[in-house]
C-alpha cells in the first residue's frame, strides 16, 4: 500500500543525479561510501525518487566503479566524458538527452543526504502545479539544488562553462524558493561523511 501511494504522488518529470566529480577533497569516491544499506550514491537514487520515477544519473570520474557497486539502478546512466570541467557539463549532457516531450526535468546532487522526503514532495509539488515556474532549495536567498528546470530556461543552463551550477540561470529565472532542511550539508570531506552519518545514526 505505502509503496503504491509513492509511486502515485510522483511526477512524470525527469530527475538528473549529478555525481560526475573527482571527489578531490575526500580522497575517493564519495558517491560510494557506505550510507544507510547501501551508499551515498543509494541515497541519491532514493531521494530522486521522491521526485520521480524516470532518474538518470550522470557519471564521470568514477563511472564504471559506480555501476558496478550502485544497489539502486537508475532508468538511463549517461557518462560524460567532458567531467573535468565541471557541473556545468553535467548539466548540459543531461538536458541535451532529455526527450523533447518533457516540460523539465528536476537536478539533485548526490552529495546531500540529509535532505528528507518531506522536504523533496514541495519540491515535487511545486512542479507539479506549475511546470512553467523554475523551483529550488532556498539557500539564504539564493536558489540552488535541488532545483526544478522547466524548460524555458534550459537555454541559459546550456550556456554555462566551468564547475557551474544552475543558480544563475534559476536566479534569472525568478525561481520559486522552498526551505530545504538539509540542503547546505553536503558531503565534501571525510570529516563531513562521519559527522553527517553520524548525525542519522543518532536520530
Amino acid at each position: 500500500m505505502e509503496r503504491s501511494t509513492a509511486l502515485r504522488g510522483r511526477s512524470g518529470l525527469p530527475v538528473l543525479v549529478l555525481a560526475a566529480g573527482a571527489s578531490r577533497r575526500m580522497g575517493r569516491a564519495k558517491t560510494l561510501l557506505p550510507w544507510g544499506e547501501g551508499c551515498l550514491l543509494d541515497r541519491a537514487l532514493a531521494q530522486a525518487r521522491c521526485l520521480g520515477a524516470d532518474t538518470w544519473v550522470i557519471g564521470g570520474r568514477y563511472y564504471p566503479l559506480m555501476r558496478y557497486r550502485c544497489r539502486q539502478q537508475p532508468r538511463r546512466w549517461l557518462f560524460n566524458p567532458e567531467w573535468p570541467e565541471g557541473i556545468a557539463s553535467s548539466l548540459r549532457l543531461g538536458l541535451q538527452a532529455m526527450p523533447s516531450s518533457v516540460a523539465g526535468a528536476f537536478v539533485v546532487l548526490a552529495d546531500q543526504p540529509l535532505i528528507d522526503e518531506e522536504a523533496l514532495s514541495r519540491l515535487r509539488e511545486a512542479a507539479r502545479n506549475a511546470p512553467a515556474i523554475a523551483a529550488a532549495a532556498d539557500y539564504g536567498g539564493r536558489p540552488g539544488a535541488p532545483a526544478y528546470l522547466p524548460r524555458a530556461i534550459w537555454p541559459a543552463v546550456m550556456a554555462l562553462r566551468g564547475d557551474k551550477g544552475a543558480s544563475a540561470a534559476l536566479h534569472q529565472a525568478r525561481a520559486r524558493l522552498l526551505i530545504m532542511p538539509g540542503a547546505s550539508a553536503d558531503v565534501d570531506t571525510p570529516a563531513d561523511w562521519r559527522r553527517y552519518r553520524d548525525s542519522t545514526k543518532q536520530a
